[in-house]
């Protein structure tokens, strides 16, 4: 998600010495390796797609696995700050290990925060966001802009762990951020984070993810999308081309709708209208580029070309 600050800490303290007791209580062999085998970066699964302990997939309805149900202060962290839960995974790197540079833009991301718990660190973990750096210390709270360029980086030779969590958030969430300290900002006065102690026997209900993509865009989604798109965009020439056929292929898209709904007899004209719009913008956006410095084509394939029909 965008945000107005490259990193918020959350007005929450955890108990990180029980946190990392009842983590390392867990098998070992339910870590797994990165989908794309990046050295030393594993992963433990906690809320995942039907709550399959191998699942490293974005989309389904999330649901706990049988090591979530392990860790009851864990469960407490999450219900404390009282959000729908998305993908929720313990996160390792190794000694001198790292997650590379990159920026999150895809359709998920678009609504998507992604917050960090530290369970086990050292001050030599940097985390870098567009020109800011953290070090997040254990039983701390934060979010950052995955909309920046952004990357970690364990100059240790322990292994670092998070609690890493991803969330729509929730009217409570939003609060507890509106109480946060945004890196960069002026400091908030007498600012004081909340300790949660760990409740003996308590193991709360979480509310879980069930929707997370779309079958057929709503023509009310794709423009906001759009307009968010398009305004991210580095002044060029070839903006006000773009916003003209970003704005002709939206009402294409309503015409449909109204049309069709999300009935798969109107899939194809759908299909058909998403291909034509890629074609048009692929010629006449060329040299557009995101404020991140990314082309603008790749940001709208991943939050809407590849997503707005689920065919």
């Amino acid at each position: 998600m965008k945000l107005h600050a490259p990193f918020i800490q959350l007005p929450l303290q955890f108990d990180a010495t029980r946190l990392l007791a009842e983590v390392s209580a867990l098998d070992e062999s339910c870590w797994l390796e990165h989908p794309q085998k990046f050295p030393g970066n594993f992963a433990l699964p906690l809320i995942s797609v039907k709550g399959d302990p191998h699942s490293d997939a974005f989309a389904g309805p999330m649901r706990p696995t049988p090591s979530l149900r392990e860790c009851p202060y864990l469960m407490q962290v999450l219900h404390r700050m009282g959000a729908v839960w998305g993908r929720t995974r313990l996160m390792k790197l190794s000694g001198h290990a790292k997650v590379n540079r990159h920026t999150d833009i895809s359709y998920y991301w678009r609504d998507r925060v992604r917050v960090h718990v530290p369970i086990l660190t050292k001050p030599t973990v940097r985390f870098l966001c567009g020109d800011a750096e953290v070090n997040m210390a254990a039983g701390e709270c934060w979010i950052f802009n995955t909309w920046l360029m952004h990357q970690v980086i364990n100059g240790d030779d322990d292994q670092r762990i998070h609690l890493v969590a991803d969330t729509v958030g929730s009217a409570s969430f939003w609060e507890l951020v509106n109480r946060g300290r945004a890196v960069g900002h002026e400091p908030v006065k007498d600012w004081q984070p909340e300790a949660v102690a760990p409740i003996p026997g308590a193991q709360p209900e979480l509310i879980y993810e069930s929707v997370n993509l779309p079958q057929v865009m709503t023509p009310w989604e794709m423009r906001e999308h759009l307009t968010f798109l398009l305004a991210d965009v580095r002044p060029h020439g070839q903006l006000a081309t773009a916003q003209q056929l970003a704005s002709r292929f939206s009402s294409s898209w309503q015409a449909l709708w109204a049309q069709y709904g999300t009935d798969r007899a109107g899939w194809p004209s759908y299909r058909a209208a998403l291909n034509a719009f890629e074609e048009l913008m692929e010629r006449a956006t060329v040299s557009l580029q995101l404020d991140s410095g990314l082309p603008f084509m790749k940001g709208l394939r991943a939050m809407i070309l590849r997503v707005a029909l689920a065919d």
